[in-house]
């Protein structure tokens, strides 16, 4: 006899990924522990911080940002092959992980990524936590991709959103899908042409811009998170624009392997690149597992009796 094994696949969606907090904390709450985490871009880091007992500093982490702190994070690199560099949020990975690695995790957890050039799936199931973590989140344009064993690697919802196929392969009897984009699905999405140009104030700014270091700061966020009625700033353009292809590929590998439940947390509202709404997100995360609790008690409850070992030969 074997023991049932059960796994959640946590799906990529920027910011949103901040629910996946609260979905953690209410299944665990709930005595439903996951065997298997395998999580996509945001998914992975939030996976892999559980998977190393590290969910308290990555809450902490999360709770404490406000829109100042994220913009004092994102150190810009406006010459290589992506506008962040991310050295400022792996140094602070690096503060709690550095010596993590994944092979020696008491829970097994697998990043996905995507290798540039070929497009292939990549599996990151070895080698240090933060590397694996950063190279599924390294999402196209705003992070530099990352190298790991001679491949260059970036955001693994280009090929797997939410992935569950993963933790059908690693032996999982019973999948949980985490889908951040579930709001996305009934809505199509219209983008008019935009005037890119600076606004007036902007130009001044950006005549200042190596005479003026805050202006040159204020002109960065402005353009990067956008501001007012001048329209989204560069995050929210590309991180709007690859959530909806992520949605779409999400919806198809879902159709042809489904997981075994879902859980969809409702964060229409919240934007893509709100990474200071940490309380909220997480909250919602928690209300998602408490609408359909009682079901997925019942199902692990079956799941989690013995089952005969052929099961697993597959």
């Amino acid at each position: 006899m074997a023991y049932g094994k059960i796994g959640i696949a946590l799906g990529g969606g920027a910011a949103r990924g901040w629910a996946h907090i609260g979905v953690l904390r209410a299944l665990v709450q709930a005595g439903i522990v996951p065997d298997i985490v395998v999580g996509t871009s945001i998914g992975a880091v939030v996976g892999g911080c559980f998977s190393a007992g590290r969910m308290d500093e990555l809450e902490g982490f999360a709770r404490d940002l406000t829109r100042r702190k994220v913009f004092g994070y994102l150190d810009f690199n406006l010459t290589g092959s992506g506008l962040i560099t991310g050295q400022r949020l792996v140094e602070r990975l690096d503060g709690h992980l550095r010596d993590v690695h994944i092979e020696e995790l008491t829970t097994k957890f697998v990043a996905v990524a995507t290798e540039i050039g070929t497009g292939h799936e990549v599996w990151l199931s070895r080698g240090r936590l933060v590397d694996s973590m950063r190279a599924s989140y390294a999402l196209p344009g705003i992070f530099k991709p990352v190298k790991i064993n001679g491949r260059w690697l970036f955001d693994g919802a280009l090929v797997n959103p939410v992935p569950v196929s993963v933790c059908r392969a690693l032996g999982a009897r019973y999948v949980i899908a985490v889908n951040l984009n579930a709001d996305l699905s009934n809505r199509g999405t219209v983008v008019a042409d935009a005037d890119v140009m600076p606004e007036s104030g902007e130009e001044a700014a950006a005549q200042g811009l190596f005479k003026n270091g805050r202006s040159a700061r204020k002109l960065l966020q402005r353009q990067f998170f956008g501001s007012g009625e001048s329209g989204p700033g560069i995050s929210t353009v590309m991180v709007d624009a690859f959530n909806i292809v992520q949605d779409r590929i999400a919806r198809s590998r879902l159709a042809g392997d489904p997981p075994d439940a879902v859980i969809n947390p409702k964060l229409s509202g919240i934007g893509l690149f709100d990474f200071h709404h940490a309380d909220e997100l997480i909250n919602r995360g928690v209300a998602a597992v408490q609408r359909d609790l009682d079901e997925l008690q019942r199902e692990v409850a079956v799941r989690r009796m013995f089952v005969p070992a052929h099961a697993h030969a597959h």
